[in-house]
């Protein structure tokens, strides 16, 4: 099956897209910064739709212009492309920022979104996905958690800390962190282009969320350095404005929608996919 990938060229995008190729499907990257023609999706059977505008950077008004647009505009211009040549199924990425911060709420696909930037930028998203069903398209909207892999991604970032032994807590700790393995999220993608029953929402998480303190726990033990330099809430603010509020943000989320579709994922626990990822 002929596979392209918009965002192909980033960290989770070049793993999904030599996951594909080693399952035996021609896997492409797409790029949406020019209106691509419709002749570029022929013979596609699916299309990962992953690009957007990094939301780790500090939020100006225009860098909050830029991942709104990034991610509605691009999704709809991607959309309108897909219309003469509808691949079977869209794989249009989310983000569990779609819930807001939720104190110990336990959330699944079916909890109503929250009502800060993030989350109103991620319905419309979603939204926009959603209108490629008008014509044929099974349209799989993965929220994705923050996702734990070697070589970048949000991990570099949080270790680098740990490796400088100045490693410890957000805030007060108490916040849900919901995560995957990166070889969890690309084997789900995968799942999720072969298995038709799969449609809409699906959260892209490990089953067991964590604390932040947990989680930091589980970092330091995988790196062999201790945890001991707490950053406090305020400090956040002050260094990151309003994108502190991702950092901070209390998500307990599961993924309901692929236990139920017979997914299986290899790393449930965090320390265990801490381990693995820094062991290699």
């Amino acid at each position: 099956m002929k596979v392209l990938i918009t965002g192909g060229s980033g960290f989770i995008g070049r793993a999904i897209a030599e996951r594909l190729r080693a399952s035996g499907y021609s896997a492409t990257a797409v790029s949406l910064r020019t209106p691509p023609g419709p002749a570029v999706f022929a013979g596609c059977g699916a299309v990962v739709h992953l690009a957007g505008e990094p939301v780790a950077q500090r939020w100006t008004a225009a860098a909050k212009e830029r991942i709104r647009d990034s991610r509605v505009q691009g999704t709809r211009t991607l959309v309108a492309a897909l219309r003469q040549q509808p691949p079977a199924v869209l794989i249009s990425a989310s983000a569990i920022g779609y819930y807001g911060s939720r104190g110990n709420e336990t959330l699944t696909e079916d909890s109503p979104p929250g009502s800060d930037f993030l989350s109103q930028v991620a319905v419309a998203w979603e939204q926009e996905a959603r209108a490629a069903e008008q014509f044929g398209v099974r349209v799989v909207t993965p929220r994705i958690g923050v996702v734990l892999g070697r070589g970048g991604g949000a991990l570099a970032k949080m270790a680098l800390p740990f490796h400088l032994g100045v490693g410890g807590r957000l805030g007060d700790g108490r916040q849900w962190t919901s995560w995957i393995h990166l070889d969890d999220l690309i084997a789900l993608v995968e799942f999720s282009i072969a298995t038709t029953a799969i449609h809409g929402a699906v959260n892209a998480v490990a089953p067991n969320p964590v604390t932040n303190t947990d989680f930091t726990r589980a970092l330091a033990s995988a790196l062999h350095r201790p945890a001991i330099f707490p950053v406090p809430a305020a400090a956040l603010r002050l260094l990151l404005g309003e994108m502190s509020q991702v950092v901070l943000a209390s998500q307990r989320v599961i993924p309901q929608a692929a236990a139920r579709a017979g997914f299986q994922f290899r790393f449930t626990e965090a320390g265990e996919a801490l381990r693995q990822i820094f062991a290699a």
